[in-house]
């Protein structure tokens, strides 16, 4: 999930602790593949994940979903254009965030490369996007990301649109499949309600 993403978090956390005072809230920060597997362990009782897809024993609602950009240092050779076909890339250094982190997330954009005709070169690898955009801006490489990241990005990174692609990303409500319990019922409720807002 990107930094940015977070930005609608707090106010729906304000809003279950407001509702739900006696509830003890525990926030927990991860890749989508650690949420997942804390779901299916039991160790977590909800999560907003990015990308996690259908995966057995859970329920997995899509929020929000938004699409890719080309990000590339401003002193690149395509910065200045608009917006780019994934093919305009084919020949690029790239960061990325490791797979590990959400099979998912991860093949989604490198997706978007192959289906012009290419895998990426993955020649450098962080853990998150303000690293990742940090390294771009440095010159070592380019990447494909949801274009939330455009809203974190230093004057040192630009985000194109990319054409010839309608692959999204999607932020998740992800929950074991089969629950009922009040406590994350109304969770559910006030997240669906938090998202739904933001797209208004």
């Amino acid at each position: 999930m990107c930094s940015s993403d977070l930005t609608a978090l707090p106010a729906i956390f304000g809003t279950y602790r407001r509702k739900y005072p006696k509830v003890n809230l525990q926030l927990q920060e991860s890749y989508t593949s650690g949420v997942i597997d804390g779901l299916l362990k039991g160790t977590l009782d909800a999560g907003i994940v990015r990308d996690g897809g259908a995966t057995p024993g859970l329920e997995v609602e899509t929020l929000f979903s938004e699409p890719f950009v080309a990000v590339l240092s401003n002193k690149h050779r395509l910065a200045k254009q608009r917006s780019l076909s994934p093919r305009d890339l084919r020949d690029e250094p790239f960061v990325f965030y490791p797979p590990y982190s959400s099979k998912l997330a991860y093949e989604k954009p490198l997706s978007i490369c192959e289906a012009h005709g290419f895998r990426p070169k993955v020649v450098q690898e962080a853990p998150q996007w303000l690293t990742i955009l940090r390294l771009v801006g440095a010159g070592l490489g380019v990447s494909i990301a949801p274009a939330c990241v455009e809203r974190i990005a230093a004057p040192d990174v630009v985000c194109r649109r990319l054409r010839g692609t309608k692959m999204l990303s999607d932020i998740e409500l992800a929950y074991r499949s089969g629950e009922d319990r009040p406590i994350v019922r109304s969770f559910s409720e006030i997240v669906r309600g938090g998202f739904l807002s933001r797209r208004k």
